[in-house]
């Protein structure tokens, strides 16, 4: 892949996109993170993810996603690639989805992700590297990408 960071607004993390969908927009689907999901796909087709989100492409909430849906990131990415309209995507997408999405389950899990005695050792280090280490709304990992992306300031 190129170099791509060096188009976009550095931030203390690398290269901060702020065109992308917070995670708490939901899909027609209901999918919280799907819409986002669906958007760093098309840049990484298009050779236009920057280094700091390709470390976490797939992984994280992306990951976290194709693991509730039990289906293979590489199966979302090639139907956003073969698609022509969000229609068709849509379409596609639900040829690989479960009948039974569960958003509800999902949409809880976006939204707490980042709260539990486990997580909140690295939340607040990513706070830290985001030099919001005092900010108390900052609440969830989700919060931590819109802030970091200027939806939250």
């Amino acid at each position: 892949m190129t170099n791509t960071d060096d188009k976009f607004e550095q931030g203390p993390t690398g290269a901060i996109l702020r065109d992308l969908p917070s995670p708490y927009q939901a899909h027609p689907f209901g999918l919280l993170h799907l819409p986002r999901f669906i958007a760093k796909i098309k840049k990484h087709l298009n050779d236009d993810l920057p280094k700091s989100y390709r470390r976490n492409f797939t992984k994280g909430f992306d990951g976290f996603l194709c693991l509730h849906l039990e289906v293979d990131p590489q199966s979302v990415i090639a139907c956003v690639k073969n698609s022509n309209s969000e229609e068709d995507l849509n379409a596609k997408l639900k040829e690989i989805f479960p009948d039974n999405l569960n958003a509800h389950v999902w949409n809880r899990k976006v939204v707490q992700m980042g709260m539990s005695d486990m997580a909140l050792e690295k939340l607040e280090e990513i706070k830290n590297d985001l030099g919001a280490s005092s900010r108390t709304d900052l609440r969830s990992f989700a919060d931590v990408i819109d802030f970091d992306e200027g939806r939250i300031t």
